[in-house]
């Protein structure tokens, strides 16, 4: 274990993110030689005896550049086109830059679905697992060419977190145009300066964090830290650091003070918790009252019928919910036991109320405290 000012890490397994700006050159295309340097000290650390995992935004831009399209699409099927055509070509460079380096490259291509769904992120775990015990270096990236809205993550940062939960990581590390993370937009104000660790994601950090979306990516400094609060929820740490900075993956990992580092949380989650919070996608909001709220956040009990004034959305049981109070507040996320037609019978009565109402002998928990995680971002 290393210490430099502070900072420990001891990462046998990282994830890299490397953003579309720092793939890039001045005119959008793919720069060449930033990829061989990042690939050159992936490789190092790969032979040094850690596990690395990359994640790399740029296939759209490798599309625009294929394509000659001249600038960056705006809808759905041309966004998707571009990235069809470019993942080919951004495979084939990374593919030929690590065999340089004598590494193999597997190609790795998500959805939000592939999350959402225990069994295929299971199986999606166990293949990592396999690359990785065979030394090669698994290159992620959403697969743009099949996603639509729904079932997008919206940028690779969040991707990045889910899969940093997935293999177990000990860091991820974002490499962007951005030293790291600052007081406000250092683009925009000369005196803001860089915050070197983060100790929580408090309301403050998420306000400093704003709103700004990046031209040639659909991230942004909020899309970051909502990144690190997921790895942070599962006792992983989070390095923003700039993507160019001269053997940048070395001094991080070497403890450098580098870029802003975001400790993970003192309670975390864990598998099936973390993949209910983050992974599963919620399919129907069940709104609660006062005594149902106390009974979750102080007393950790399960959620029953009698707490419940409304459900939305079309749901059945085993599917995530969200869980609500009445001024419309983020409670919880479970597991629902209920489908929402069986909820509607039952909301608000006693369980032996509900079990008589649905003709069963006992009613069951609408989520059970196994399957539900209470919700704080300012926790992260």
């Amino acid at each position: 274990m290393t210490s430099v000012k502070g900072r420990k890490l001891d990462a046998r397994r990282v994830v890299v993110k490397v953003g579309t700006y720092t793939l890039s050159d001045a005119a959008g295309r793919l720069d060449r030689d930033q990829m061989r340097t990042l690939v050159r000290q992936i490789a190092s650390q790969r032979k040094g005896g850690r596990e690395m995992v990359l994640v790399s935004s740029g296939a759209i831009a490798a599309g625009v550049e294929v394509l000659e399209l001249g600038e960056r699409p705006r809808d759905i099927p041309t966004l998707q086109a571009a990235s069809s055509v470019g993942q080919g070509l951004l495979v084939s460079l990374y593919a030929r830059f690590f065999a340089e380096e004598g590494l193999k490259v597997g190609q790795v291509l998500f959805t939000q679905y592939d999350f959402a769904h225990r069994r295929q992120y299971l199986n999606a775990r166990n293949t990592f697992r396999r690359l990785l015990d065979m030394g090669v270096v698994p290159l992620v990236n959403e697969n743009d060419t099949v996603a639509v809205e729904e079932i997008r993550f919206g940028d690779n940062d969040r991707l990045a977190a889910l899969v940093a939960v997935l293999v177990e990581a000990d860091l991820l590390l974002m490499l962007s145009d951005t030293e790291g993370f600052f007081t406000a937009d250092p683009k925009k104000h000369g005196d803001a300066r860089i915050i070197r660790e983060v100790e929580r994601i408090t309301p403050e950090i998420l306000r400093l964090a704003g709103k700004a979306v990046e031209e040639h990516s659909s991230g942004g400094m909020a899309a970051k830290i909502d990144a690190a609060s997921i790895a942070g929820a599962a006792g992983i740490g989070t390095v923003i650091a700039h993507g160019r900075e001269p053997e940048v993956l070395e001094r991080v990992l070497a403890g450098e003070p580098l870029g802003t580092y975001f400790r993970p949380a003192a309670k975390t989650l864990r598998g099936q918790k973390h993949w209910i919070a983050y992974g599963a996608r919620p399919r129907g909001i069940i709104v609660i009252d006062k005594g149902a709220r106390e009974a979750l956040l102080r007393d950790g009990r399960s959620l029953l019928p009698a707490g419940v004034l409304e459900c939305r959305g079309d749901f059945v049981a085993g599917d995530a919910v969200e869980v609500v109070d009445e001024e419309g507040r983020r409670i919880a996320r479970g597991i629902c036991g209920l489908s929402s037609a069986e909820l509607e019978l039952v909301k608000g009565l006693r369980s032996d109320e509900a079990a008589c109402r649905l003709g069963e002998e006992e009613c069951e928990e609408v989520i059970h405290r196994d399957y539900l995680v209470i919700l704080d971002r300012g926790s992260g």
